[in-house]
């Protein structure tokens, strides 16, 4: 399955195989071949493999090397059929790539998508005339809507089961200009089409070919004067001239003037030099106030049901290390997961919003600027904007940028974007020191707080990489080209399918490593030197049989000992000098250490460690009220403002993140860049919590 970029490709992908792929409305969101079977008929399965999305047969970018290296032969793929998947309401620009795959001279089936857009913009398509004309089926679909699909399966059978496969007619002869050099290249490699000849004549530095036919190759163009940069050119005017007519034959459009101005006049607005980035800054603002709101009644049951369970479990299950594990382990970890899914659901949702209406290409091109002044490019919103949801698939999304310095600061700046680990985080930490009033009525300083850490995170990856742009050289030029879609009203379906996924993918991915780590946390917390564990055992049974009235306060008293002895103690006693000037104790330390692994992980820490200090009777209190209970030797609150903003801070800031490292290494295939973004960024994140802690303090 191949097609021009925002053309429907991946919602017809989604379609005929079921798989819940991304589907975005903006150009570029495919980045890597994704496969998935597909039943065309009763007892026939296909293997469909959907290439990323590309404008022509002349590649550009990474992504779309990785389509025409496919059509090439050059990778271990040979398609039984090709289908071309075309825009309706862009048909002269989308036609340009239907003809060059035509004329490879393998069976292709034309998918029409948005046809109902095209209606509405005047545009009226006669199928049958534009078959003849193109010499291959044409069939209009609405994956949206699974219209059409059933006639698309059965096109696509017919055409494979074809007893002759009757190869398309040329759409244009190539063979006209280089008829010689052509011929050549066909001794050497004989299963190619002419098309495919040129293209290996035009780009065989770039194929992997054997060296002796590279040099033949070499030999065909100094003996023939080929010129490639003259050739493609005239092939892409005598293409033009070709669509030219059939758009004549076979399409009729309104005039002009009459068709619909609203996608003109929104742009007017939605991209003016002002109000387009008051309107960003207050989409921005609705998004982060809507996280906080919208999701704190789920947040509140969630939490209340968990300590609620706690309580009963510490009352029903015999005293002992089974019921310890159980309780202050596993259900503890399992609260430091779920209490989030609610946030994080509604923030991909919204942001899955955005992007079907087609608002998210705007973004890049109203940022393009800006970016521009720090290194970057247009281009670069998309994977930073993706950073908010996750930094690996954002890294691999920068594939689409075509500049290589401009894609290496991308790479490097994006982990500083807030994504979905650091959610849990701030959002416990918000809770804890930020009040939960209301201003006005609707504005919720939590909300305000969130979205200050959001800004502030793209704001240091904009000075990062205007820094970096000076030490990294390029001589390369930089071009940003962008289709803007159409605003479209939202998949709602799509939106509820990205929310229930994003949630599964949090707690499978990220649940099991909190789960691990929770369950080695309790370990680690309830054992220790078993000489100092046995100091703090016959102290307290001393000081229990002398004040029996005491007994429970000195129950937590001996529950806090136990802790601070174990091996977590240990090695957060160990780091506490380091972080002190940040404003953090040895818990919190550990915390640190323990979310190297994963950002969330701090909140499964928390919880753990927590749990095993308390006693039973303390079970059904929640996450958030044992930590704002809790206090310094000296009696006063371990989370203060100063405290918890510093910790918000250099959560914003540290690269904390192992699935991040390993990805950006195989992007660049070296260790340099990623050793050097763990320095700066742990570097800076210890840098600025020491600043924020020593002003708040």
């Amino acid at each position: 399955m191949v097609g021009n970029p925002n053309s429907g490709k991946s919602s017809l992908f989604n379609q005929l195989t079921g798989l819940n792929q991304k589907v975005g409305n903006f150009p570029g969101v495919t980045v890597e071949k994704k496969s998935g079977l597909a039943h065309l008929s009763e007892g026939r399965e296909v293997n469909i493999i959907d290439l990323p999305g590309t404008y022509s047969l002349y590649p550009k970018r990474a992504d779309e090397w990785i389509s025409y290296k496919v059509l090439m032969h050059q990778e271990k793929l040979y398609p039984d059929l090709i289908v071309v998947v075309a825009d309706a309401s862009n048909l002269k620009r989308n036609l340009l790539f239907c003809s060059q795959i035509i004329d490879l001279k393998m069976p292709v089936v034309v998918a029409l998508t948005m046809t109902d857009l095209a209606k509405k913009k005047g545009t009226h398509i006669d199928i049958p005339s534009l078959e003849r004309e193109l010499g291959v089926p044409v069939v209009p679909i609405n994956p949206r809507k699974n219209k059409g699909i059933k006639e698309l399966k059965k096109t696509m059978e017919r055409v494979v089961d074809a007893e002759v496969q009757a190869k398309p007619r040329d759409f244009i002869d190539v063979n006209v200009d280089n008829p010689e050099s052509i011929k050549e290249v066909l001794l050497q490699i004989p299963h190619l089409s002419n098309y495919a000849a040129l293209h290996y004549l035009i780009n065989y530095q770039q194929l992997e070919l054997a060296s002796s036919v590279k040099e033949k190759i070499t030999q065909i163009l100094n003996e023939h004067e080929f010129n490639p940069t003259k050739t493609q050119a005239q092939e892409i005017l005598q293409r033009y001239g070709r669509i030219r007519s059939i758009m004549q034959q076979a399409v009729v459009e309104d005039d002009p003037r009459k068709r619909s101005l609203i996608n003109e006049k929104l742009d007017s607005i939605l991209l003016h030099r002002v109000w387009g980035y008051v309107i960003l800054l207050a989409v921005l603002f609705l998004l982060f106030q809507s996280v906080f709101w919208l999701a704190s009644y789920p947040m509140d049951g969630i939490e209340w049901s968990f300590s609620v369970l706690s309580g009963w479990l510490g009352n029903v299950l015999p005293n002992g290390l089974l019921a310890d594990l159980f309780i202050n382990g596993i259900v503890a970890g399992l609260s430091g997961i779920l209490v989030f899914i609610p946030q994080i659901m509604i923030l991909f949702g919204l942001i899955t919003l955005l992007e079907d209406s087609g608002y998210m290409a705007r973004i890049s091109f109203l940022t393009d600027k800006l970016m521009r002044k720090v290194g970057l490019n247009g281009k670069s919103v998309m994977p930073m904007i993706s950073g908010y949801a996750c930094a690996v698939p954002a890294i691999m999304s920068a594939r689409s940028i075509e500049n290589t310095k401009e894609r290496l600061l991308t790479i490097m700046v994006t982990p500083l974007m807030s994504c979905s680990a650091r959610l849990p985080v701030y959002t416990i930490l918000i809770a804890l020191v930020i009040p939960s009033k209301l201003y006005f009525g609707f504005l919720s300083m939590q909300g305000l707080m969130l979205m200050a850490l959001y800004l502030m995170g793209t704001v240091f990856a904009l000075i990062v990489s205007w820094v970096m742009k000076w030490f990294i050289k390029s001589r390369e030029r930089s071009y940003f080209i962008l289709e803007l879609p159409m605003y479209r009203s939202p998949r709602w379906k799509n939106m509820l399918h990205t929310m229930v996924n994003k949630a599964k993918i949090f707690v499978v991915e990220a649940g099991k490593i909190i789960m691990i780590i929770s369950v080695l946390l309790w370990a680690m917390s309830t054992y220790g030197p078993k000489k100092e564990m046995h100091k703090v055992t016959e102290k307290y049974e001393i000081l229990i049989n002398a004040n029996p009235t005491q007994a429970q306060e000195l129950e937590r008293e001996r529950g806090a000992a136990y802790l601070e002895s174990s091996y977590a103690g240990i090695l957060g006693k160990a780091i506490e000098p380091v972080i002190r000037p940040l404003g953090y104790d040895w818990k919190i330390g550990i915390a640190l250490i323990t979310s190297f692994a994963a950002r969330e992980v701090f909140v499964g820490t928390m919880a753990t460690l927590y749990s095993v200090e308390e006693s039973n009777t303390d079970n059904n209190l929640t996450l958030r009220q044992k930590m704002q209970a809790a206090v310094k030797k000296d009696g006063t609150p371990v989370y203060t403002v100063a405290t918890g903003v510093s910790l918000m801070v250099f959560y914003m800031l540290a690269m904390q993140c192992m699935s991040t490292v390993v990805i950006v290494y195989r992007e660049l295939r070296s260790w340099k860049w990623p050793l050097i973004q763990i320095l700066y960024m742990t570097g800076l994140a210890y840098i600025m919590s020491f600043i924020t802690y020593q002003i708040l303090k």
